[in-house]
């Protein structure tokens, strides 16, 4: 199995890139965020690389990374994601935005991906869920909210305040993120007047 490839650029297809590897070109398919990171054709790249088996083929999937690849893995462990939609996904979010997006339950993140639905981002949100935390960069006390609100396990004040602050504009992750900083100021038995006055002030910082 092919894992990483290393060499020169030689030529873009619409949703691939053929690295030259010594003289043999590798056809591999990339995201449109990883393709528009690579450089021009002549110069070097290296990918990291998941190889796909079929009996009629042999594909190549390449990432900038080993957390992207990671990703690409986890993705397909959901329901209704194959390699194109992961492909997709990770061309629309970065692995840490993604990240970010599955531990604060955005599922308004996830289905700005072409040819993903409400549907089919509510399962990624929902299935990896306990994986992303490890991979996000979010106060963990914002994860905790946010997967509280979602599950409607959340205080009413708690709930009812990040509504407010959602009804106002604000993206759910924002007002998840302000009025669990809120709630740390003002303690356990705020009201919602409280919660959101507080909230505000964090989003205006």
């Amino acid at each position: 199995m092919i894992g990483k490839l290393k060499g020169l650029i030689d030529s873009y297809g619409e949703e691939f890139v053929i690295l030259d590897v010594g003289g043999v070109g590798y056809q591999v398919h990339c995201s449109s965020r990883t393709l528009q990171h690579l450089p021009s054709p002549g110069e070097a790249a290296v990918l990291s690389i998941e190889t796909y088996v079929r009996e009629d083929q042999i594909k190549l999937f390449g990432f900038r990374s080993d957390q992207e690849r990671e990703w690409f893995r986890l993705l397909q462990t959901v329901q209704g994601v194959g390699a194109k939609v992961a492909l997709a996904v990770l061309g629309t979010l970065s692995p840490a935005d993604l990240a970010n997006a599955i531990a604060l339950r955005d599922k308004a993140a996830v289905s700005r991906t072409p040819g993903v639905g409400p549907k089919v981002a509510e399962r990624i949100v929902t299935e990896l869920k306990d994986k992303a935390p490890a991979f996000a960069n979010v106060d963990p006390a914002v994860v905790h909210l946010a997967g509280a609100v979602d599950d409607q396990r959340a205080p009413r004040p708690v709930a009812d305040a990040i509504s407010a602050l959602v009804n106002l504009g604000y993206g759910q992750p924002q007002a998840a993120a302000a009025i669990a900083s809120a709630s740390r100021s003002a303690g356990e038995n705020a009201e919602t007047a409280q919660l959101i006055r507080l909230g505000l002030k964090e989003l205006a910082k």
